[in-house]
């Protein structure tokens, strides 16, 4: 078989479930036959896009009000929400996390694109956020990131400065729309099926098996496994 399984993935930065989907895809790539064959397409998903960010910012708190809960039960969904991650081999810390507008970043990821690093770029921009604590509301961040991928300063600057690839963050969240996305992450196999939330790797090695030996590609998706669990949506992460 000749032709490319494409796998699209619609995400948010800002979406602990959507690092966590990232890695139980990638387990089960590692478990399949002809993953040298797939491909990987990111695209835009923006859970908040009208988040003005503060530097009094506070994770918990910002839960709280959000869900209209105290903040004893913020800690334990932060608590819950690290522990699972855990299962994936990634380390969380939300204490440190920089809440953030990630249009920007979406924006970078376009550029990213462009050479193919889109993948490597997320894997950056997850860490920075979920894990180190850093800031991506701030341009010299998002900068070196981008520079740190390969990608050259000159043509971040460009994109940083701008509102260049805003046109295109705009179009996937309304693919998005159009396909009927509810959370992220969801994925794509091929046009044809779909899984949403951070399902198990076997999910995915399932499904990436199923496409293959159908090996004929529908315009019409259909939900194949789906969860209110394990993925983030614009009122929040369940």
């Amino acid at each position: 078989m000749e032709n490319k399984l494409k796998v699209q993935i619609w995400s948010d930065i800002m979406c602990p479930f959507c690092y966590i989907g990232k890695r139980r895809i990638e387990e089960a790539l590692s478990q399949f036959e002809h993953k040298e064959a797939v491909t990987i397409e990111w695209k835009s998903f923006e859970l908040d896009a009208g988040f003005i960010p503060s530097p009094e910012d506070n994770v918990i708190e910002h839960l709280a009000e959000k869900y209209r809960k105290d903040t004893d039960w913020a800690q334990t969904m932060v608590d819950n929400m690290t522990e699972n991650a855990k299962t994936a081999g990634l380390d969380f810390h939300f204490e440190k996390a920089v809440l953030a507008n990630s249009h920007n970043a979406h924006r970078l990821l376009h550029l990213a694109k462009k050479y193919n690093l889109a993948n490597e770029l997320e894997e950056l921009l997850f860490k920075a956020y979920l894990t180190d604590g850093k800031d991506l509301n701030n341009l010299d961040t998002l900068s070196q990131l981008g520079i740190e991928i390969g990608l050259e300063a000159e043509a971040v600057a460009q994109v940083l400065h701008s509102d260049a690839y805003s046109k295109e963050v705009k179009q996937d969240i309304q693919q998005a729309n159009a396909i009927g996305v509810q959370g992220v992450p969801f994925f794509v196999f091929d046009n044809k099926y779909a899984i949403s939330g951070a399902q198990p790797a076997t999910a995915f090695l399932q499904t990436l098996e199923k496409v293959w030996q159908e090996g004929q590609f529908d315009s019409k998706i259909t939900l194949v496994n789906s969860t209110t669990e394990n993925s983030c949506d614009i009122n929040g992460c369940d």
